[in-house]
């Protein structure tokens, strides 16, 4: 499993919009949209604010472990 799915998965099961991710992160609702289709590659310090958002490990939101 990779961020993108990881991404969709918890922002889906935490009835989070894209856009207010977005606002959360500080970074446009597309770019969600691009990371979870995997159009794109969200930087390392993506990944370290997605993880705290959902108070998950960097390593889970890579999917290197369950």
């Amino acid at each position: 499993m990779d961020f993108g799915i990881r991404l969709k998965e918890l922002r889906k099961e935490r009835k989070v919009t894209q856009k207010e991710l977005a606002n959360a992160l500080g970074c446009s609702q597309s770019m969600v949209a691009q990371w979870e289709s995997h159009k794109n590659k969200p930087t390392e310090d993506f990944i370290v604010k997605t993880a705290k958002y959902f108070d998950v490990s960097t390593d889970y939101m890579l999917g290197l472990i369950d």
